[in-house]
């Protein structure tokens, strides 16, 4: 890739969108053993939070209206219809963030694999792809996500867009015109295709529509590539120029160069790398949840021996989160202080302490004793690490007040674990975690897709 950084006259003529496609094009992921290994790790912490997803009520409203498209061959998870591969990337992109248990990238500062793995398994099934050929695109849709997230900065998401969403069109479309073989321009103008279709809001966070962004990214970004295999022509380099997609999504904040600088060595899915949540709350309180879990661990809190708890953000850390306390656990998965109270009460959240059924009452009453406000002296939270943490400060009822910082977070390490609890431990599904281990063919996928009908809800 050394002549896409190259700083000749000829290059810096040509927009970003051209050289970005330029770069998809000739990437080469399946030289990279680390990538390879990190995107087979990010398919399982998909299917635990998909499958899990399965029973969640927003995606039984959503899967009632779109699986009566029965006139495909794509699989849809927890039911047994076969859609078109648009139809599936939708309802299995919505399964996949229906929990808010799905991974996160600290450069996208979103949600990587549930737009890009419904996409690309709805597209590998319909098309028989390997498993090898679905594993090497995934780690150039994660690439393309999180260098245009670089790209962009920080406003797009204070001004009210939800990243998974709007990178996610282009991150899936960049994912699939790899996996369907497009050329160089064809996959410019996927990639336009895809930006005109961006959208989402973080107005929806806390209600059910948060997950349909997601299913929809995916649906937008395979249309996208497919529409660009047909040969539909949009705009050229769409990213670029007064009305591109960083002029008109940035807020004046873009940097495109950053697109290009570094691409895939390493690979973005590496390093920084995914993040697996272990708890199905915003990643926003993660920071918090595990400051209170070391307090509540170390000195043997329990509730009534707490007065009241301050949780302290860096501006801008606590952006995606409510103000208000939440009447359900689909909220309470944005609400710091719900979170918080719980871990105090009950230690590691589990996926039932946010399942969207009325929030319980003790935990609201220690949630209303939690307060949270801004360090104003540190660095403003952005798509750098180094720039996010969380500070518990407890005050004990007998005067003590107790505090502790996290400024970083600590991924869920056993996924096999994960997926086992979030599938029920059913024994049909025990032989996943090793089989996407080893997964490389067409029928290897296969035998993936056949469990998505097993999945009960």
């Amino acid at each position: 890739m050394s002549s896409l950084h190259a700083s000749s006259a000829g290059q810096q003529a040509t927009g970003v969108t051209r050289r970005l496609a330029a770069a998809i094009t000739q990437a080469a992921p399946s030289r990279d053993a680390d990538a390879i290994a990190a995107a087979r790790r990010g398919i399982l912490d998909f299917l635990a939070a998909a499958f899990a997803g399965a029973s969640d009520s927003g995606y039984q409203k959503l899967l009632s209206v779109s699986a009566n498209d029965s006139r495909g061959e794509a699989s849809v998870i927890g039911s047994s219809a076969r859609v078109s591969a648009q139809q599936a990337a939708l309802l299995n992109g919505y399964a996949g963030h229906a929990l808010d248990y799905d991974d996160v990238h600290s450069s996208v500062r979103g949600h990587p694999a549930t737009v890009l793995l419904p996409a690309l398994f709805a597209l590998a099934q319909t098309r028989g792809s390997s498993a090898l050929d679905l594993l090497d695109a995934y780690v150039v849709g994660v690439e393309t996500m999180a260098r245009l997230g670089l790209a962009l900065g920080s406003r797009h998401y204070e001004q009210g867009f939800h990243n998974t969403a709007t990178l996610g069109a282009l991150g899936a479309a960049a994912a699939a015109s790899y996996l369907l073989k497009l050329d160089a321009g064809a996959v410019e103008n996927a990639l336009g295709l895809a930006a005109t279709q961006s959208a989402g809001l973080r107005l929806q966070f806390g209600s059910e529509a948060k997950p349909l962004h997601a299913g929809l990214a995916a649906r937008a970004g395979l249309f996208a590539a497919e529409l660009a295999a047909a040969g539909l022509q949009g705009s050229p380099e769409a990213l670029d120029g007064p009305v591109g997609f960083f002029a008109v999504f940035s807020g004046g904040a873009a940097q495109p160069e950053r697109v290009l600088d570094g691409w895939g060595a390493p690979w973005q899915i590496a390093v920084p790398g995914l993040y697996f949540k272990p708890w199905a709350c915003c990643t926003a309180t993660h920071y918090a949840v595990h400051a209170a879990l070391t307090l509540r661990d170390t000195h043997r809190l329990t509730p009534e021996d707490i007065a009241e708890v301050t949780v302290i953000f860096p501006p801008g850390g606590d952006t995606p989160l409510s103000r208000h306390l939440p009447s359900t656990g689909l909220e309470a998965r944005f609400s710091v202080a719900y979170a918080v109270a719980a871990a105090l009460t009950d230690g590691s959240p589990s996926v039932a302490t946010f399942a969207d059924v009325p929030v319980r009452d003790n935990l609201i009453a220690l949630a209303q004793r939690v307060a949270s406000r801004h360090d104003e002296t540190a660095a403003r939270a952005s798509t750098d690490p180094v720039t996010r943490f969380s500070t518990v400060e407890i005050a004990l009822r007998n005067g003590t007040v107790l505090s502790h910082k996290t400024d970083r977070l600590y991924s869920a390490t056993d996924l096999a674990a994960k997926f086992a609890d979030a599938t029920g431990h059913d024994e049909r599904l025990a032989f996943i975690p090793a089989h996407i281990d080893t997964m490389q063919s067409t029928a290897d996928l296969a035998s993936l897709f056949n469990v998505f009908a097993q999945i009960h809800v």
